[in-house]
């Protein structure tokens, strides 16, 4: 039996079949990305102008990746795999960039997003407009993610299933593919008593014989149309009863989980995001009601009210900017690897021997993307002295846009997948259960 890293091994060689060297090219731009974030946490050690230029060089080389080489690779690769555009590709490449750069300009002009004392040519106006897409997506992926965590994690929201709901089920599958091969016996009789009597092969020549065969039908082919109808139905009946087993078999198998060791601590850990959902979700909707935006990090603002609270002596400043750069590590991680895991899924599903370079650099524009706005959200999560550092690489954005509008689509995110979930959750049993 094969073991799931071999499995896992062959996925990845199979999802690359071709120029394979571009795996590299997603690496050095990765460890582009993660650089900086090396820089946060040896923020100790090193000199201040050290920081500032490491961190100024590493974004520009971001930046200069994300607008202008990943961009025009993916259009040049498109355009590779167009036979008709293949001598001139290099010309199509630039216009589909050139395109993509209009769009992308355009981007930010609805938003307020930069200082009037920004030009057209700096810096701030590249991090600026990524920014806006890396947020969005941030927002998406977190305002769903924060709702699907306790509802995939909670028993609570399991189905009862049983043994007989399955057979009963099963049953139903089994009765729709008789019914499906029945009626393909009659249409194949049916053909071969039309074949017999010389209806199929005798059929009128000339171009009235084409008028009489187009406004007339042989005997017996309407009932054939009509047969044929019910087993296409059927056969979306049996597809559709096929899944809805599936899932019933994965519900029960989920349902003898969640009473293992491993199964209750999901289950906890449910209920703990259950809580952190409506409380992210409150205060996102206060942030937006009030138009409010936090000035403190969340550790030293919890380790302030707890040491007010207790009337302890304790070191506020020291430990709160250890606890904020381990939080935030926390973070970057743990966010990273779930879009990762999202993002793998997709593009396995999608791709193809021709698209794969086209997912590699997808994957490498996303990460990039996703990497600045990041910093950007973060900056909140340190301690006021290191969060200065950023805010002089970034310039003089209007941080707290970004934080709003990380919580008005980060609301609206969560508020349709709890919709979703709900109705997905209150179908399911009548679908399953129906007789």
């Amino acid at each position: 039996m094969v073991s799931k890293r071999s499995q896992s091994l062959k996925i990845t060689y199979w999802w690359f079949p071709r120029n394979r060297k571009y795996i590299g090219g997603f690496l050095y731009g990765l460890m582009k990305i993660c650089r900086p974030l090396s820089l946060v946490v040896t923020v100790f050690d090193i000199y201040f102008s050290s920081r500032y230029f490491h961190w100024k060089m590493n974004l520009c080389v971001i930046l200069l990746i994300l607008v202008f080489m990943v961009p025009f690779y993916i259009g040049y690769f498109i355009v590779s795999n167009i036979r008709l555009l293949h001598k001139q590709r290099l010309l199509f490449s630039c216009l589909l960039w050139l395109t993509f750069m209009y769009f992308f300009w355009k981007l930010g002009d609805p938003f307020p997003i930069l200082s009037p004392k920004h030009g057209i040519l700096s810096i701030e106006q590249l991090i600026s407009r990524v920014g806006v897409i890396g947020v969005t997506l941030m927002a998406l992926l977190s305002g769903f993610g924060a709702v699907n965590c306790p509802y995939t994690y909670m028993s609570y929201f399991l189905r009862n299933v049983t043994d007989t709901d399955i057979l009963a089920l099963e049953r139903r599958l089994l009765q729709t593919m008789d019914m499906i091969i029945s009626k393909k016996k009659r249409i194949a009789m049916a053909r071969r008593t039309m074949f017999q009597k010389g209806e199929v092969h005798n059929k009128p020549s000339g171009f009235w014989g084409m008028i009489k065969s187009v406004t007339t039908s042989a005997p017996g082919s309407e009932n054939l149309t009509l047969i044929q109808q019910e087993v296409d139905a059927l056969e979306e009946l049996s597809r559709q009863l096929f899944l809805e087993t599936a899932d019933l078999y994965a519900t029960k198998e989920r349902i003898e989980y969640s009473k293992t060791f491993k199964g209750k601590y999901f289950n906890f850990l449910g209920y703990f995001f259950s809580i952190y959902c409506v409380w992210k979700i409150f205060m996102a909707t206060i942030n937006i009601v009030f138009d409010r935006v936090g000035k403190t990090d969340p550790v030293t603002r919890g380790i302030e009210i707890t040491v007010n609270y207790l009337g302890i002596q304790f070191d506020v400043k020291f430990w709160s900017q250890h606890i904020s750069f381990i939080l935030v590590g926390i973070i970057i991680v743990t966010s990273i690897r779930g879009l990762l895991i999202t993002l793998t899924k997709f593009f396995y599903a999608i791709s193809s021997s021709k698209s794969s370079n086209v997912i590699v650099l997808l994957l490498a524009q996303i990460m990039g993307m996703y990497f600045v706005s990041s910093v950007l959200l973060i900056r909140m999560s340190m301690p006021l002295e290191y969060r200065t550092i950023i805010t002089e690489v970034l310039g003089e954005l209007q941080f707290n846009f970004y934080h709003r509008w990380f919580d008005v689509i980060f609301l609206v995110s969560a508020l349709s997948s709890i919709l979703f979930l709900y109705l997905a959750h209150k179908q399911a049993p009548e679908k399953h259960m129906a007789p």
